[in-house]
């Protein structure tokens, strides 16, 4: 039996939402189910705009690793040079993601970012998204009022980057069949990021930081049911094994 202690804590970001008219913080499960069963201990990082900073200062320390999740809400245009007004913002979420990359990046810290946590990933490093996607090869995005089984069901096919880090991570695959439930998207990756993984339609899927130990960014949910896909469990495995070796080297 493992020790207790010797597991990587990885902080996890929640996202504000207004809950019968209270204001509350959310997480899905999922996202702690699937660090805890690949071997990490999850906490939830709340949020309050004005602390991003603070938070990320205090907090990015104590971590071993660090989870950017999906979540209904989107990034802000104006934090990527956009104008428009965003109906379904979380102004604290994208205060603290932006300022917890910033440090995780120099840090080394491992990082795995997921649907907004990957976009998240992208504008931190100076890309640029597409608010909204087109709906003419592939449709990205499921419908809400659907079933969660339909919602997450498989819906397109993505071809890895050949001998790219996430190729390496999954052990030499080459293609994948992803869910998609994301209606903004990559425009510009930016001068920090390379692409890992593209869609049929030239979307791009995924994204890693060069030179870094593990700072990756996948577009789909590998948490939706990771228990039944090999891909899925072998990225948090990888994540994980990363947070171990984050650990060890930090206690030297």
């Amino acid at each position: 039996m493992d020790r207790i202690m010797d597991r990587p804590l990885i902080g996890v970001v929640m996202c504000h939402t207004l809950k019968e008219g209270h204001p509350t913080y959310v997480l899905h499960q999922k996202y702690l189910n699937a660090i805890m069963d690949a071997g990490g201990v999850a906490i939830a990082l709340p949020h309050r705009p004005g602390l991003g900073e603070i938070i990320a200062h205090r907090t990015l320390p104590l971590l071993d690793g660090l989870l950017l999740p999906g979540s209904p809400s989107n990034i802000e245009p104006w934090r990527y040079a956009g104008t428009e007004q965003e109906a379904h913002a979380d102004p604290g979420r994208d205060e603290l993601a932006l300022a917890l990359i910033d440090r995780a990046l120099a840090l080394h810290l491992p990082l795995l970012a997921i649907c907004r946590g990957m976009q998240e990933l992208v504008v931190a490093t100076g890309g640029v998204l597409h608010r909204q996607l087109p709906n003419e090869q592939i449709q990205h995005y499921a419908d809400t009022d659907a079933p969660l089984e339909e919602q997450y069901a498989p819906a397109h096919h993505i071809t890895l980057t050949p001998e790219g880090k996430l190729a390496h991570l999954l052990r030499g695959a080459t293609s994948l069949q992803v869910n998609s439930l994301h209606q903004q998207g990559i425009t510009e990756t930016g001068p920090r990021l390379q692409a890992e993984a593209i869609a049929e339609d030239g979307v791009i899927e995924a994204v890693s930081v060069p030179n870094h130990p593990f700072a990756i960014g996948v577009q789909w949910h590998p948490e939706w049911r990771y228990q039944h896909s090999e891909a899925s469990s072998q990225l948090f495995e990888a994540f994980i094994h990363a947070c171990h070796h984050y650990r060890k080297e930090k206690r030297l």
